[in-house]
């Protein structure tokens, strides 16, 4: 009896039960939905990945809707304003393109739109050695040291950091470092984007010596001040001899000898002055 008991509160707690879920389900599925509409504004992103110097054409772009209170200040909305542009900083996808990033309508695309104003691009020419073994890509930062004989003479080589910090703009043709995933690559000229004065400097040291280029961190940007270096110095001498601080004896008067007496000795038919010697 307690057990038919026991069948039928179970039997009622389920049919409640069901009768309270259909009930539920069905208000939830007649209440209206409400939707909330966030104000957007165009933006015109990047496509896919882009390097610098790359001519954006209609394929690199796409707009989309970005929320009106989230949008980077800079940001462009009309497609035309980007097509036919020089990017002078490297894009990834999605992206949104702002003004700095790209080049002047005037400028074109390639290496001349990513040097920024006031400063040049000098290239060198590199072998393996100079080049770090090919780890002188594009977007490094370099020291420049020289090594020239400015006498001729043998004790007179010098080797010196002439240009220190200086950014690696295109290694060969090549101007983005996305090679290989940063692997190294041989290439026979570097590219350095360096100032006017630092563009003398550099042009003279590689027509005059031979210049070594030495990889830095690009989170260090200390410009130590060097003093360069002798061949005397590597075998711990030094490179000039130290010059004597001790005071010179002064010189002893001299007397002429026209205000010394002489004496006329004759000799048959010769003749001679003699300067009499004085005690």
């Amino acid at each position: 009896m307690n057990r038919v008991r026991v069948f039928l509160v179970l039997a009622l707690a389920l049919s409640v039960g069901g009768v309270f879920a259909f009930a539920t389900y069905n208000y939830v599925q007649k209440t209206p939905v409400r939707t909330t509409t966030i104000p957007t504004k165009p933006v015109v992103v990047a496509a896919n990945d882009l390097e610098v110097g790359a001519e954006i054409t209609r394929d690199d772009i796409r707009v989309i809707d970005w929320p009106a209170n989230a949008v980077p200040p800079g940001t462009i909305s009309n497609p035309t304003e980007v097509i036919g542009r020089g990017l002078v900083l490297p894009m990834i996808q999605n992206e949104p393109f702002l003004q700095l990033k790209l080049a002047s309508k005037e400028a074109g695309s390639g290496l001349p739109p990513a040097i920024p104003p006031g400063l040049r691009a000098v290239s060198v020419r590199v072998n393996e050695v100079i080049g770090v073994a090919g780890y002188v890509l594009p977007g490094t930062y370099v020291d420049v040291l020289v090594t020239l004989n400015p006498s001729q003479q043998q004790n007179d080589v010098t080797s010196k950091v002439i240009l220190t910090n200086v950014q690696v703009l295109a290694a060969g043709t090549r101007i983005d470092r996305e090679t290989d995933k940063n692997k190294p690559i041989a290439v026979t000229v570097v590219t350095l984007l360096v100032d006017p004065d630092q563009s003398e400097r550099l042009t003279l040291a590689s027509t005059e010596g031979k210049i070594q280029l030495a990889l830095r961190n690009p989170l260090d940007r200390a410009t130590p001040t060097t003093r360069g270096v002798r061949p005397a110095a590597l075998l711990g001498a030094q490179a000039t001899t130290p010059k004597s601080t001790a005071p010179r004896p002064a010189p002893k008067p001299t007397v002429a000898a026209a205000d010394l007496p002489t004496v006329e000795i004759i000799r048959g038919d010769k003749r001679a002055r003699e300067v009499v010697g004085q005690n």
